[in-house]
C-alpha cells in the first residue's frame, strides 16, 4: 500500500475514476445495444446523435481509444442509413 499522503491520495482518486469510467462505459455500451436493436429509422437517428456524443465523450476522456470511438460510429451510421 502507498505510505505517503499524496500517493494513498492518487490511489482514492483512481478508484473514483475508474468507477466513473467503467459506469459511462457500460451506459454507452447499452445504448448502443438499444440502438442496434431499433428497427425504425426515426428512432434510430435520434439515438445515433445520442450515442455519437457518449462515444466521442469517451474517447476524449481516454476511456476507448479514439479510433476505436471512430470505428464504432462509422459502424452505427452505417447500420442506421440502411435502414428502410
Amino acid at each position: 500500500m502507498a505510505n505517503h499522503k499524496s500517493a494513498q491520495k492518487r490511489v482514492r482518486a483512481n478508484e473514483t475514476k475508474r468507477v466513473r469510467n467503467r459506469y459511462q462505459a457500460k451506459t454507452t455500451r447499452t445504448q448502443i445495444k438499444k440502438l442496434t436493436s431499433t428497427t425504425t429509422k426515426d428512432e434510430a437517428k435520434a439515438l445515433l446523435k445520442e450515442v455519437s456524443g457518449m462515444i466521442d465523450k469517451l474517447a476524449k476522456k481516454n476511456v476507448i481509444h479514439w479510433k476505436k470511438a471512430a470505428n464504432q460510429k462509422s459502424k452505427l451510421a452505417k447500420r442506421v442509413n440502411a435502414l428502410a
